[in-house]
């Protein structure tokens, strides 16, 4: 895993986590590109997460929340 993308997530998880209906971060796959994401409560929460951070597309989905085990 690139440097670069490591420090966007650092940045998306300062831009978003905290935020009412954020789940949590990750990266992950937009096909084959890497890219960051964001996974959502409702759909409603997703209208304020950036497009991109650090050059990386950001993919918001929607989960529900987590539950620890």
């Amino acid at each position: 895993m690139s440097k670069e993308i490591e420090r966007a997530r650092a940045e998306l998880d300062r831009l978003v986590l905290g935020k009412d209906g954020i789940s949590g971060t990750a990266i992950g796959l937009h096909g084959s590109d890497p890219c960051l994401k964001v996974y959502v409560r409702d759909a409603g929460a997703g209208r304020s997460v950036p497009r991109r951070v650090g050059g990386f597309r950001v993919v918001v989905e929607k989960t529900g929340a987590f539950r620890k085990l």
